[in-house]
């Protein structure tokens, strides 16, 4: 939210009140309560009225501390963010005082306070982190006719008459909390969830609020109260509803934090690395699960408005099987049910007369995995809409009667999450599918969920719900999965998502157009919700809207298979190869080959984003902090720690150019190949291949050739591929999981090398045995 009319001028009508003075500090074992005045305290005259900030400055665990500032203290007992779902905190607090400061020191992280003027300072060892200066804390009141937030202002959800009959009326002024942070020259800011535009934030004003609006604006269908700099820090804002940020477009040198409430609460998280960072991130938010191994093999879409029936399914299956492209999950997207009637629930008896004899012949035939299209939205033309009227499962008017609209579907209503009855309603239905034969569903939507004039079941304020309904929503369906097949086995395709809904994976980038500009968009959007706490990240190979031309097809499905999830899928065209010609269809073949053979490695990244919360698609920044050329790097990205990929963005004819780090790296595909960084590559690169270069010092497992799935025993038959070691250095080669268990599966200590640079061994049970060096 913007206050200001430049820097030095406040806009027409916008009265501040900010925080000033520390005028009472009391301690206690995990923190301090601050009461800060709004106005200069001279004599007790000045005491009478305020308002006056109670902040509270602590730390939930090691390396983190939090600033709570409230104007009216009360606890909103409704929706809020949860913390710490899956690990506890790790309490870290010592508090002390010299003649200027009171200080918590958290880890390495110290907090400086001081009492007049108000300020906070935030210091690791080497350095100040960043600082709310004097002002830089407030309660802003401001005309309804300067603000932009969603409930005050006028959007879809609140105009149109058939979801909103009777709007209340606008309030003449809404109270905003603001709290700005310091950005330090050179300092640069990432994530907010998945956002589309430029990957470097400075200079953006990003809305936390979630949309449906593709891939090509300011609006984003996952976004996170999350930001992430290249300085040693990020900060969690721990507020679940709308919060605008204005990241030096208000103030160039500082972000500004605003939300429309009386509370706002944000945690500065210090890292010696951005993966450690991430890493207490994901601590106090959640860590993503586990996924099924034959998740990361090639999923193929029905598409959107394409015809098809269940002779069309088998055709492309069959075609796939036959181009050696194997397919480990079919996805039927929304036509599985009959139109106007989403969601039903219902196979299309037209389409599909026999379901659970057609799924049961196709997973036997073609070895795959079935996932259907499903929603939050009932269609008022659905034949279970009045059960859910008459169960009252709906988010409601508040007249009590449904809040209905035409966008999608006529007169859809929306499952309302937070109603027990509803949720085991809705689950219920989902059992019926998995009985047939379903394996997990795409969770589509879930973004433009109301939030003027209506009711949750469990009295949720609506704006608060409106971004966190996608969290409840994923957590219902992952965790219905993970009952019916066990710890490790589910998944879900989301779209929608908030800070915590990473711990529901997989997440995809919604709606993009078929083009080189929308592929980049979509690694954009993957490499922002990776740094805000996200493991897994996917997109609609070919873009969704429109047919691709044959290159740009090419080029997304390589980048596409070396991404952490693969899925084909578009709107009103097909997705299989052989129709952007049989070229096409031989190069994907050697990409799902490649990506089969990788699985060790990529299992391991899944353990490694449960466990610690880093992801598996990295930007560069990420594994490189100390190269500031990788700090502005967004075409091209990290798949673990091992392996650096290029996308192609341009067409046939013209180079392409990617940046290589430090080190002696060497081509995944070519082995002759090295080259020495850090440089900048300029290549033309053929149609069927992309660069995809191996870190110095790194040893990759790779399953066997011509497994055909991604699922397999990765104990067994593995081949080693050791990169630029060392001398007299020692390396992991991988962790695989035995039983239910994590061990070490090998390690390689280099003695002599003698020119040397790499060596080929087999992984058996007894561990690694080298068969013989040769350069690699």
């Amino acid at each position: 939210m913007k206050f200001n009319d430049g820097f030095w001028l406040l806009k027409n009508g916008v009265k501040p009140f900010y925080g000033l003075q520390v005028i009472q500090v009391r301690a206690d074992n995990k923190g301090y309560d601050l009461q800060v005045a709004t106005r200069p305290i001279r004599h007790r005259g000045d005491t009478l009225g305020g308002p006056v900030l109670s902040v509270r400055v602590h730390s939930p665990t090691q390396g983190v501390i939090g600033v709570k500032i409230q104007h009216v203290v009360h606890e909103d007992s409704s929706t809020n963010i949860q913390l710490f779902p899956d690990d506890g905190p790790i309490p870290d607090v010592t508090l002390s005082r010299d003649d200027k400061n009171h200080v918590l020191k958290s880890g390495d992280l110290r907090a400086q306070i001081t009492e007049n003027p108000y300020t906070i300072t935030f210091k690791s060892p080497e350095r100040v982190l960043t600082e709310a200066g004097v002002k830089h804390q407030a309660v802003y009141d401001v005309p309804s006719r300067w603000t932009t937030h969603s409930a005050a202002n006028s959007s879809c959800l609140s105009q149109d008459p058939l979801s909103n009959p009777h709007p209340v009326p606008l309030p003449p002024v809404v109270r905003y909390i603001n709290s700005e942070l310091n950005i330090s020259p050179g300092e640069l800011v990432y994530g907010f969830g998945e956002q589309f535009g430029p990957f470097v934030k400075n200079g953006q004003a990003v809305k936390i609020w979630n949309q449906d609006g593709g891939t090509s604006s300011e609006q984003a269908y996952k976004c996170v109260p999350f930001y992430i700099t290249n300085r040693n820090y990020g900060v969690f804002i721990n507020h679940p509803g709308e919060v605008e940020v204005e990241v030096g477009s208000e103030k160039v040198s500082r972000v500004g934090v605003s939300v429309a409430d009386n509370t706002l609460e944000y945690f500065l998280i210090y890292g010696k690395t951005p993966l450690e960072i991430l890493e207490r991130y994901t601590r106090m938010t959640g860590r993503p699960a586990i996924l099924p191994s034959w998740t990361y093999g090639l999923w193929l879409s029905t598409s959107f408005l394409t015809s098809y029936s269940s002779e069309t399914v088998s055709g492309f299956l069959q075609g796939m099987k036959e181009r050696n492209c194997p397919v480990r999950v079919f996805h039927l997207d929304c036509f599985w049910m009959k139109q106007y009637e989403w969601c039903s629930f219902t196979f299309d008896p037209d389409n599909f007369p026999n379901p659970k004899a057609y799924l049961a012949e196709i997973k036997e035939k073609y070895g795959v995995k079935i996932c259907l299209w499903i929603n939050p939205y009932i269609s008022q033309l659905s034949p279970i809409f009045k059960e859910g009227v008459e169960g009252g499962f709906f988010i409601k008017r508040l007249d009590g009667s449904p809040w209905q609209w035409d966008l999608w579907q006529p007169g859809l209503a929306v499952v309302d999450v937070t109603n027990p009855a509803a949720r085991k309603w809705y689950s219920d239905k989902l059992i019926a599918l998995l009985d047939l034969g379903v394996d997990c569903f795409k969770t589509d939507f879930g973004e433009r969920i109301p939030h003027a004039s209506v009711i949750f079941h469990d009295g949720s304020d609506p704006m608060r719900m409106h971004n966190m309904f996608s969290v409840v929503y994923n957590d219902l369906v992952f965790n219905l999965l993970k009952e019916r097949f066990g710890e490790g086995e589910a998944v879900v395709f989301a779209r929608a998502s908030a800070a915590g809904g990473q711990r529901f994976p997989v997440h995809w980038g919604g709606d993009c157009e078929s083009t080189y500009e929308a592929m980049a968009e979509a690694l954009r959007g993957a490499l922002s919700l990776t740094a805000s706490g996200f493991g897994y990240a996917s997109h609609d190979i070919g873009g969704f809207e429109g047919h691709p031309p044959a290159e740009i097809y090419q080029r997304w499905v390589a980048f596409g298979l070396f991404s952490s999830h693969s899925r084909l899928h578009g709107s009103s065209s097909y997705r299989v190869p052989w129709i952007y010609g049989e070229d096409a269809a031989r190069s994907m073949s050697k990409f799902v080959e490649a990506k089969h053979r990788l699985m060790p490695y990529l299992y391991n990244l899944s353990i490694q984003a449960k466990l610690h919360g880093h992801p598996v698609m990295r930007a560069m920044f990420l594994e490189f902090s100390e190269d500031r050329t990788t700090h502005y790097l967004d075409r091209q990205y990290m798949l673990g720690p091992s392996l650096l990929v290029a996308p192609v963005f341009v067409p046939l004819g013209e180079e392409t150019e990617y940046y290589i780090p430090t080190g002696k790296w060497t081509s995944f595909f070519h082995p002759e190949r090295t080259i020495d960084g850090p440089r900048w590559v300029r290549e033309h690169v053929p149609i069927d291949e992309m660069p995809v270069w191996v870190r110095p010092g790194s040893v990759l497992a790779l399953g066997p050739e011509g497994v055909g799935r991604p699922d397999y025993d990765y104990t067994r038959d593995l081949e080693i591929r050791a990169y630029a070691l060392e001398v007299g250095g020692q390396v992991v080669v991988v962790d695989v999981p035995r039983g239910k268990g994590v061990e070490i599966a090998g390690s390689i200590r280099v003695n002599k090398l003698d020119g040397v640079q790499g060596a080929i061994g087999v992984l058996a049970d007894e561990g690694l045995q080298v068969v013989k060096s040769q350069s690699l």
